[in-house]
C-alpha cells in the first residue's frame, strides 16, 4: 500500500462510511488546490450545520499534501534542490535555519511563494525532514491539523458572511501506527501464509526474481489459485535522491475501479446523513462467512 496510495483510507470509508473520505488520486486527477480540498471540506461541514449536525467524520490519507498539483511540485523541486547532484546523497547543513534559508534561496519563485503560504510549521517539516532516499517524509507532516486550521478560518470567513451557522472544534488522530500493529484477521493470515508457502515452492524450482501472487482471493482458502510474476515486470523508473532508479511501480488507487465508483456514488449520502456503521472486533471463531472475510475493497474488485 506504501505512503502514496489512498487504498487504506478507501477501504475504511467502505467499512465505516464516514461523512467525508479524501482520496489522494482523485485530488491529482482533478488538480485540485489546497484551497479546493479545504471548501470541500467547509462545505459539508456546513451543510451538516444547517441541518443540525454539529459533528462529523473526515479520513485523510497520509500521502495526501504530496498529491496536490501544486505542493506535488514543490515537493519534487525540494528532494532535487537537498540533494548533493556529486554524490546523491541529501546535503548537510550546520543547523536548520542553514537549511532553510538554502532552500528558499535556490527554488523557484511559483514554488517558493507556495512554501510561504503553508503555515510555519508545515513548511518547516517539508524543508528539513527527508527519508532514506531523500524523500519528504509525509508521516511526519500533520496534513489533518493543516486543513482542520484551514477548514477552521474558511468557516469563520463564511460565518461573518453569513453562510455558516454552526460551531468547529476538530480532534485529529492518526491512525497509521496503531493499523500497523493490529492483529492480522483470518483472512490476513491464510493469505500471508499462502504467500510464504508459495514462495518457498518458486524457490525450490528454481524460479528466482519472482513475486509470490495470490489470486482468486475472494474465494475459500482451498480456492486460492498460486503464481509468480518477475519483478522486473512490475518495475518503472522514479527519481531518488537526484537519480531515475528502477522501483516497484506503486499501485494506486484505480478511479475507475469498482471500489472507487462503489464509495463516490454513496458520499453525497453519507456526507450528509449519518451512516456511521461499527464493523465491530475482528472474530477468529465462528461461520466461515463471518471469520474469514476479506476486505470490501477484494470483494469489489473481484466479484461479479
Amino acid at each position: 500500500m506504501g505512503r502514496s496510495a489512498s487504498h487504506i483510507a478507501l477501504e475504511c470509508a467502505l467499512q465505516c462510511q464516514p461523512n467525508i473520505c479524501l482520496v489522494s488520486e482523485e485530488v491529482e486527477a482533478k488538480e485540485m488546490s489546497l484551497d479546493d480540498v479545504v471548501s470541500y471540506i467547509a462545505k459539508i461541514v456546513a451543510t451538516r450545520a444547517a441541518d443540525g449536525n454539529n459533528y462529523g467524520t473526515v479520513l485523510v490519507p497520509e500521502g495526501l499534501i504530496e498529491f496536490i498539483p501544486a505542493i506535488k511540485k514543490l515537493i519534487a523541486e525540494l528532494n532535487e534542490v537537498l540533494t548533493d547532484p556529486a554524490t546523491g546523497e541529501p546535503r548537510a547543513f550546520a543547523s536548520a535555519e542553514e537549511q532553510i534559508a538554502f532552500v528558499k534561496s535556490s527554488i523557484e519563485p511559483a514554488n517558493l511563494a507556495i512554501l510561504e503560504s503553508l503555515p510555519a510549521d508545515v513548511a518547516r517539516q517539508l524543508c528539513l525532514d527527508r527519508d532514506p532516499h531523500g524523500n519528504v517524509q509525509v508521516s511526519l507532516i500533520e496534513t489533518e491539523k493543516l486543513l482542520s486550521r484551514m477548514v477552521a478560518v474558511k468557516l469563520a470567513e463564511w460565518k461573518k458572511e453569513g453562510k455558516f451557522n454552526g460551531k468547529f472544534s476538530a480532534q485529529h488522530h492518526f491512525f497509521g501506527y496503531e493499523g500497523r500493529c493490529a492483529a492480522p484477521s483470518n483472512y490476513d493470515a491464510d493469505y500471508c501464509y499462502s504467500l510464504g508457502f508459495n514462495a518457498s515452492r518458486l524457490i525450490a524450482a528454481g524460479k528466482t526474481g519472482y513475486m509470490s501472487v495470490i489470486k482468486n482471493t475472494i474465494a475459500p482458502a482451498s480456492e486460492w489459485i498460486a503464481g509468480g510474476v518477475p519483478i522486473t515486470m512490475m518495475m518503472n523508473l522514479e527519481r531518488r535522491n537526484g537519480a531515475m532508479k528502477p522501483v516497484i511501480r506503486k499501485a494506486l488507487v484505480e478511479l475507475d475501479g469498482a471500489p472507487f465508483k462503489y464509495f463516490a456514488s454513496k458520499r453525497e449520502e453519507w456526507a450528509r446523513q449519518t451512516a456511521y456503521v461499527y464493523p465491530g472486533p475482528i472474530q477468529y471463531w465462528g461461520p466461515s462467512q463471518v471469520c474469514d472475510q476479506t476486505t470490501k475493497t477484494l470483494w469489489l474488485e473481484q466479484s461479479k
